[in-house]
């Protein structure tokens, strides 16, 4: 998504729901939205409804179909999996380190130890063993794969992880490729993803969230290091015929604010306001480059989030045609406990439909949602039929949100 000119509205890109019913008991009404077309600029809206061309509202509920949209199939969201790396690093360790205390720490974030990553770790294994995990929960084996999405801003290669997962669990017939999106790179998966089989094209896809951020966390930064865990969590999504359990979402991104959280890539030698290596001569190597530590403005991203989240959610209920009492749990990035307690207090979630896993593993990024929800299902809290609310926002800057219905079964009447 491209950055927005100062002063404008960030872009926004929202879906509507594409089958009648309503979950709730809700109906759906129509929004204005000509065929699933794009319109209204910089706001544009993107519906998949059947309110033209002469299909019946009766006949897409029976059909689970749009036929002049091209949307031929629902998707079912059915199986999680999650994986962290063996080493935990506590709050008391992180004594040695910097100057702080496990008071200090839990009382500004929540967190009482992370997961990090060690020599004989990668993406690619903490992946696979999530994905493995997800897919026994489905039911899927690993040849029935047509498509792996891999979020992640710390591959273990530059070109991608999602490859080398694909290999590792023998996904033989998936495609696979990675998409960066930062801390809302899980939500931004489960929307391509669900873009992409609601044509036919694809009928099982896996969707992993992975970072291991402590490889680019400084040490000696006492308002960072705190704060980030590595880890990994997958689903599993299925296409079928009839009602799509992806409700709605809205997506969004600001560039203008990306200063806020970067970590640059850096050039040793590259002369001041360069972006790219110059050699001495035709036979000389380039200069080794890297990506410098994780730099964050932590007062800009926590006033962003706080008012973005609740924003996000409420426009992704909006366009699922829900309200925030139809929420059965509430899912948030796990970035800071105090940013999870003041965004749901500003929707109006009860405290007992939050899901918050962050004492335990802090801040993993792409991997907090799916992580989260992991635990949540596994744990019974998540039942099959409940309406869960995803919202992920950080650099970028980027955000979305996902309202979906958890499990095989289709969404309520």
């Amino acid at each position: 998504m491209t950055a927005t000119p100062r002063g404008a509205r960030p872009h926004k890109v929202q879906l509507g729901r594409s089958w009648a019913g309503a979950v709730a008991g809700r109906a759906l009404s129509a929004r204005g939205v000509r065929n699933g077309s794009v319109a209204g600029g910089r706001n544009a809206v993107l519906s998949v409804q059947s309110v033209a061309g002469g299909v019946k509202a009766d006949a897409a509920k029976a059909e689970g179909v749009t036929a002049q949209n091209g949307v031929k199939y629902g998707v079912r969201l059915v199986g999680t999996g999650s994986a962290v790396p063996k080493h935990v690093l506590t709050n008391s360790d992180l004594e040695k380190l910097v100057e702080t205390n496990d008071e200090w720490i839990t009382t500004r974030t929540g967190i009482t130890q992370r997961h990090v990553m060690g020599p004989d770790e990668s993406i690619t294994q903490l992946g696979a063993d999530a994905a493995n995990k997800a897919l026994e929960m489905a039911g899927v084996d690993a040849s029935e794969i047509d498509l792996i999405i891999l979020c992640t801003s710390t591959p273990d290669d530059l070109f991608g992880s999602a490859c080398t997962i694909q290999a590792a669990i023998g996904a033989k017939n998936a495609a696979a490729f990675d998409l960066t999106a930062a801390c809302s790179g899980f939500v931004m998966g489960l929307v391509n993803a669900t873009h992409m089989m609601r044509g036919g094209n694809f009928r099982n896809v896996l969707v992993i969230g992975a970072d291991a951020l402590s490889r680019y966390v400084d040490w000696r930064d006492r308002s960072t290091c705190i704060l980030f865990g590595d880890g990994c969590g997958a689903m599993v999504l299925s296409a079928v015929e009839g009602n799509c359990n992806m409700l709605g979402f809205d997506i969004r991104s600001d560039g203008v604010k990306n200063e806020n959280l970067v970590a640059s890539f850096f050039t040793n030698g590259l002369e001041e306001g360069a972006t790219t290596n110059k050699a001495t001569s035709e036979s000389a190597a380039s200069t080794m480059g890297s990506y410098q530590n994780i730099c964050m403005t932590g007062s800009e991203i926590f006033k962003f989030a706080v008012r973005a989240v609740p924003q996000i959610v409420g426009s992704a209920l909006k366009s699922a045609g829900l309200e925030v009492e139809h929420i059965d749990h509430l899912v948030l990035h796990q970035a800071n406990q105090r940013i999870i307690d003041s965004a749901s207090d500003r929707l109006g979630v009860p405290k007992e439909r939050v899901v918050s896993n962050i004492a335990k593993y802090g801040n993993t990024s792409a991997a907090s949602i799916p992580l989260a929800l992991d635990e949540a299902v596994r744990s019974g809290a998540v039942k099959e039929g409940d309406v869960v609310a995803m919202a992920g926002f950080g650099a970028g800057l980027t955000w979305g949100s996902a309202i979906c219905t958890w499990g095989k079964a289709a969404s309520s009447e």
